[in-house]
């Protein structure tokens, strides 16, 4: 995982957030030596985590499904994320509305979100009314009512969310098309909205199976952080989501394997929409749970070496040096359960073509292993990466947060609180290594943004 930065992470945000997390990472990582973080199991199979932090009155409630939009089945892509929409419609007990207006009232806040390997929700209220949120969502695991007259109207604004973001943004929609290149088997390559025809055709009995399917206490990972101990959460728990029946072993996430690619592939998106121009390249590379030992954690510096900022080598050889680009930079989306993607990316100065722009970037690439890895520079990185796991661990949320997104792609809070050393360890030959054997054009997917005519 990276540090709790706003790069490119996947991630679709429910209707009670005010934002969408496009490409999010990376929630990021726990100082070494931080809260003394407590975790155990319901006897449904429920896991709980606690991260003690009493500063303020409050708390972060938050419930972790393990499931996400590359759990959609065959056919009904966006299911995971519109199944989050209709996760607000009401219960049995509690009508339409009435955990947002609970919420509201107790002067708390909330949200949702989807990704491409979970889906998430979350609440932060005063800490008296912990067991509230608790029994709210306890309530909802279990008791979601659905009927037509609630989900047509939810996937027409599902439908719309996605015109918005995706059928008029030219940038979303060359980061879909990479994608789908990029990822030619896996459903990484599937956006996390769902494609438009699909959404068209989901329906009430899909979201039902769907729910039936992965909410369940086995499949969920409930953290509270705050002013808190770990006896109270562990009553407070078995009060309310310890009476939701167990329903067996938690469901598989089959999926297939990309296989390895063999080809560099290019394209690019034309619309007179566009303001300025881009290149961008992904190339495929392992993540935190498929790569060879310490692989990913070099290919986190690797991305803060070569794009992490205006001191980074990209930044500086092209805008900087060559003036051939007014940006660029990279990012590694290294939380993910399955083998993910390393981009590189550069908008052109004025009057530089992307043709000639790609030139320079591959020029810089090329001799990035001897040029870019000097002690200094990956000094420095690691300075970035680190002081970034102490600024996410003195926000309460962002604790909730980095230990739920570790915990649901299959990691243990004992890797979270390792990263910080493990980044310290890293050797600059390791850094070279792994540029040499993913950084390479058979891996990648070169995207170029244009004005002009739309795209046929």
């Amino acid at each position: 995982m990276s540090p709790i930065r706003m790069r490119p992470t996947p991630g679709l945000a429910s209707p009670v957030s005010a934002t969408l997390r496009t490409d999010a990472a990376p929630f990021g990582r726990a100082e070494a030596g931080g809260p003394e973080v407590a975790s155990f199991v319901l006897d449904n199979g429920l896991d709980v985590v606690v991260v003690p932090d009493h500063r303020a009155p409050v708390v972060t409630h938050m419930v972790w499904y393990r499931n996400g939009s590359a759990d959609d089945p065959l056919g009904q892509s966006g299911i995971a994320h519109f199944l989050e929409h209709l996760m607000f419609k009401g219960t049995e007990t509690h009508p339409v509305g009435a955990f947002s207006k609970a919420v509201s009232s107790l002067g708390g806040q909330e949200n949702a979100f989807t990704s491409f390997d979970y889906t998430a929700y979350f609440q932060r209220v005063a800490r008296e009314n912990l067991k509230t949120m608790m029994s709210f969502e306890a309530d909802r695991m279990t008791g979601l009512i659905l009927d037509d007259a609630v989900v047509a109207p939810e996937r027409d604004v599902v439908l719309e969310e996605r015109r918005m973001r995706v059928e008029t943004d030219p940038s979303a929609q060359l980061s879909e098309a990479m994608a789908a290149s990029l990822f030619v088997h896996h459903p990484y390559g599937i956006p996390i909205i769902g494609w438009m025809h699909e959404i068209e055709e989901l329906n009430r009995s899909h979201a039902l199976d769907y729910y039936r399917r992965f909410y369940t206490p086995e499949n969920a990972i409930l953290v509270v952080a705050g002013d808190v101990t770990a006896d109270e959460v562990r009553r407070l728990a078995d009060d309310t989501y310890g009476v939701v029946a167990p329903r067996g072993a938690r469901p598989q996430r089959v999926r297939p394997r990309e296989p390895e690619p063999r080809a560099a592939r290019r394209l690019s998106v034309a619309d007179p929409k566009v303001e300025q121009p881009t290149l961008q390249r992904l190339y495929l590379t392992p993540s935190c749970m498929t790569a060879r030992d310490g692989e990913s954690h070099a290919l986190e510096l690797l991305a803060e070496v070569l794009g992490g900022g205006p001191t980074s080598y990209l930044y500086r050889s092209l805008v900087l040096e060559q003036g051939v680009a007014v940006n660029a930079g990279a990012w590694y989306m290294g939380s993910a359960i399955d083998d993910t993607r390393f981009s590189v990316y550069a908008v052109p100065a004025e009057g530089v073509s992307l043709e000639a722009l790609e030139e320079a970037l591959d020029r810089a690439l090329a001799r990035a292993p001897s040029e870019a890895l000097s002690a200094t520079a990956i000094e420095r990185a690691k300075t970035r990466l680190v002081a970034e796991t102490v600024y996410s661990s003195d926000s309460q949320s962002s604790l909730a947060r980095i230990f739920g997104s570790a915990l649901a792609i299959g990691e243990s809070i004992e890797e979270v609180r390792r990263w910080p050393s493990e980044i310290e360890a890293i050797q600059a030959t390791r850094l070279a290594a792994v540029a040499e054997r993913y950084l390479v054009p058979a891996r990648s997917v070169t995207g170029y943004l244009i004005k002009g005519p739309a795209s046929a």
